[in-house]
């Protein structure tokens, strides 16, 4: 038998300063910016992988030697910081090995990869061990607070890190009361670390070996019973340039994608448009025991007149839902309070749709609707309009006047840019794909393979 192809190994190195934990983080800080960077880079070349494994049954060697490498580096730093705690000694920046750093990882290097496997085991065959490693890394508190003065309630959610954040706090603790780290939450701590980087190289398809259901405790794997398996080539080190190419070209292709799903969004949504070439909102109701319904103020005035105009286009309003025949109307502000002055009525607020609203209370009768002049557009159940510059209110009552109003709501526009910004987005996607794939595949050529070192050798760790 020989040990995981994933080895995840530590030293504790004491003694340990009693404070410097507490500002670790604000220490990390280049190393978090870097890491989100890489990580991007990883995510999608792992995207890369899956097609090339798919295809030809290999890893691509460049590939696996830079996602390797952020394996490494996120644990270096997860050791230094809150993964561990484990060293006060300041991680690397760099993808290589680092076998002098008290925190190592590497993985054997796959020669072939099941092309059948990698289909189902980064989702379904891992997911026991997603539901082990999340109970190790992540965990919520919720608690709901209904004290509100209106009788609602705000839940509220604490992530406390999981089974290895609680230990580190107390290894922490520890540290800083006596300044020793209690050997046997560090021992737990880098099993479950070990367990955490197993799962993500199996699950980013970095190798077809199942992990193991074990907590293997301590700072150093199980000693091998045989050689890892010989390799037939070299790793590649990627230096500043090759780096900066494949991360630069992961971005870039991660863009493209995001703008490919936004562009697919956008040619969706043209589509819904119906024959007078306006998008619909869904239906929401509305109900009032009132004489009116009013919104709250629309003020277009500025720059933002002709940006409504050139971004919402026209504007329509449908009102269905009821068998009372209904008059729908937009007039400026001042007309519509003098208009309801003394008119029991109330205005729809965002908050309040479908449910409560702000009261206005009156006691005379309403004219009928259709009767005033001022209205910029009225309409039994649909009201189009073209933005104007003002202080605008939407009117929903009852033609005749009468109270109880109740209607389901459609609003609705042109939206003219949509089909420009469709095809925008399509050509970003073209540009952003072809200049990401172009700088991957320059970071993959940069990639050197040390010329001392003989060409089956396997890396020394």
């Amino acid at each position: 038998m020989s040990t995981y192809p994933v080895r995840v190994e530590a030293r504790l190195e004491e003694p340990l300063n009693r404070g410097l934990w507490i500002v670790k983080w604000f220490l990390a800080i280049p190393h978090y910016v870097v890491l989100s960077l890489l990580w991007i880079a990883f995510g999608v070349l792992t995207v890369v992988a899956f097609f090339a494994i798919l295809f030809t049954g290999r890893y691509p060697r460049a590939l696996f030697d830079f996602n390797l490498g952020v394996l490494r580096w996120t644990w270096r730093v997860a050791y230094y910081t809150y993964g561990a705690l484990g060293t006060d000694r300041y991680p690397p920046f760099t993808l290589g090995a680092a076998p002098d750093y008290p925190a190592t990882l590497e993985i054997d290097y796959p020669e072939r990869l099941s092309r059948g496997l990698v289909l189902v085991k980064w989702w379904l065959l891992a997911i026991p061990h997603y539901l082990i490693v999340g109970l190790f890394t992540s965990g919520s508190i919720i608690s709901w607070n209904n004290s509100l003065p209106d009788g609602g309630g705000v839940l509220y959610t604490l992530d406390w890190g999981g089974l290895i954040g609680l230990l580190v706090l107390i290894a922490a603790l520890s540290l800083l009361f006596t300044g020793r780290y209690p050997h046997g939450v560090y021992d737990l701590v880098l099993g479950m670390n070990r367990w955490a980087f197993r799962v993500a190289a199996y699950a980013t398809l970095m190798t077809d070996a199942y992990p193991p259901f074990r907590l293997e405790q301590g700072g150093h794997e199980l000693p091998r019973l045989e050689p890892p398996p010989a390799s037939a080539h070299t790793p590649a080190r990627h230096g500043a340039t090759s780096i900066v190419a494949l991360a630069t070209g992961a971005v870039l292709a991660f863009a493209g994608l995001a703008t490919a799903a936004t562009g697919t969004g956008a040619a969706l949504l043209g589509q819904a448009r119906d024959a007078d070439g306006f998008i619909s909102t869904g239906p929401q109701r509305v109900a009032t025991s009132t004489y009116a319904l009013t919104s709250e103020q629309i003020t277009i005035a500025g720059q933002g007149v002709s940006f409504l105009r050139d971004g919402v286009g026209r504007v329509r309003i449908s009102a269905s839902g009821t068998r009372t025949p209904l008059f729908l109307g937009i007039a400026r502000q001042d007309d519509v309070t003098a208009y309801l002055s003394n008119v029991t009525h109330e205005r729809v607020t965002p908050e309040g749709i479908g449910g409560a609203y702000d009261r206005y209370p009156g006691a005379a009768t309403p004219a009928p609707p259709s009767s005033q002049t001022f209205w910029a557009a009225t309409g039994t159940s649909t009201l189009t309009w073209d933005v104007q510059p003002g202080k605008w209110t939407v009117v929903v009552m009852n033609a005749n006047g009468t109270p109880a109003v109740a209607a389901d709501l459609r609003v609705a526009a042109t939206l003219p840019w949509l089909g420009g910004l469709t095809a925008g987005l399509f050509i970003a996607t073209a540009v952003l794909l072809l200049a990401g794939t172009a700088l991957i595949l320059v970071g993959i050529r940069l990639a050197t393979v040390p010329t001392s070192a003989p060409a089956h050798a396997t890396p020394t760790r």
